[in-house]
């Protein structure tokens, strides 16, 4: 097992990543020992996992309790938070209690902003089960729901106690499911580390055919990318913005199609291509560069061309990003491979040939 920390004075906390850990009661005992603990999860990872946490957490001293939601994008709501708040209850959960997020992305998101507003906050463990949870949305405290509007619109940043990323979790993850957690993968590379982006351009294909070693290692490295980032930038006021490379673009798919019916990593995937293209048109990045980012993108098999949804709409549901400043949309643009920056005040017809180049 290695451990990672994510260094935030008082809120510090460790990223366990190797293999079974998700079992291992030891790893459960300094956060759960003698508390009530709400086990969140869905209907699809629960009937995997769920045994062999709740018995983890018994053998820890635990007392837990399984809260199922439904999987998939959608539960990502007010309605699914409200079920779970009800459940907390009727489990006479108090502010003493434990919730443990067992789960991809979306319940990680969603257990984590019950645990930052139940009864005004109780602690949460973070046990991603997807490649994406593991390298991304499990480390950072962001917590959310959807909006009609926009994505990750209602949330809170609420940290983990402790992040368990249990690689072997990953032997049951769909292929697409895999490819898109890749695409978070690339995309700390691309923005922080141009020698990680060289192994992944060598290793690609061991990370697709599930390779232990590699896919250790690429939790491993983008934890420590992202909680470089985070502890200098908890709350996003200025570097951690770089972590939305591609972001932008990519939640106006999502928004646009429907939640769900691109998965986050697809369209993280093509909003880089858009947002690598967008770079270069603007002058910080050079076309051979670009193309070397669309490459690897095309080999970790996610799409590269965004639905048509014409570009008026595009850039309407771009108006909602996070990053906006006075109105304004900013984007994230490469200023070469490995580097970043958050940038505003962008010609408009700049953004629109962007996106217009990558619209199938």
């Amino acid at each position: 097992m290695q451990i990672v920390r994510v260094a935030l004075g008082e809120r510090s906390y460790p990223i366990h990543i190797g293999s079974n850990l998700i079992g291992d009661a030891g790893l459960y005992v300094p956060h759960a020992k003698g508390r009530r603990v709400a086990v969140v999860s869905n209907n699809v990872v629960a009937p995997l996992h769920l045994e062999r946490v709740r018995q983890a957490l018994t053998q820890a001293g635990a007392q837990p309790v399984p809260v199922l939601v439904e999987d998939g994008e959608q539960a990502k709501s007010w309605q699914t938070l409200d079920r779970v708040m009800d459940a907390l209850l009727a489990a006479r959960l108090g502010r003493d209690s434990l919730i443990v997020a067992l789960g991809g992305g979306v319940v990680g998101d969603l257990a984590g902003f019950a645990a930052a507003v139940y009864q005004r906050g109780i602690p949460f463990i973070q046990v991603p089960t997807t490649l994406l949870a593991q390298v991304d949305s499990s480390v950072g405290g962001k917590t959310a729901i959807n909006h009609a509007r926009g994505k990750n619109m209602v949330g809170a940043f609420h940290q983990p106690l402790a992040v368990i990323a249990d690689v072997a979790t990953l032997d049951t993850l769909p292929d697409r499911e895999l490819r898109a957690g890749i695409a978070e993968v690339i995309k700390h590379g691309f923005i922080l580390d141009l020698p990680f982006v060289a192994w992944l351009e060598e290793n690609i294909g061991k990370l697709l055919a599930r390779d232990c070693a590699a896919l250790e290692y690429a939790v491993r490295r983008s934890c420590e990318l992202k909680a470089q980032v985070v502890a200098a930038d908890e709350r996003e006021a200025g570097r951690r913005a770089v972590l939305n490379f591609g972001h932008t673009f990519g939640h106006a798919i999502e928004a646009g199609v429907g939640y769900g019916e691109w998965l986050h990593g697809e369209a993280v995937g093509t909003g880089m291509v858009m947002a690598a293209e967008l770079s270069v048109r603007a002058g910080t990045l050079s076309r051979e560069d670009a193309e070397r980012v669309k490459r690897l993108i095309s080999r970790a098999g996610l799409p590269m061309q965004g639905p048509k949804l014409g570009v008026e709409r595009y850039l309407e549901l771009m108006q909602v990003d996070k990053k906006a400043a006075a109105g304004k949309v900013r984007f994230i643009l490469l200023d070469g491979l490995g580097r970043a920056t958050l940038r505003g005040g962008l010609d408009e017809k700049l953004v629109r040939e962007s996106i217009a180049a990558a619209v199938q």
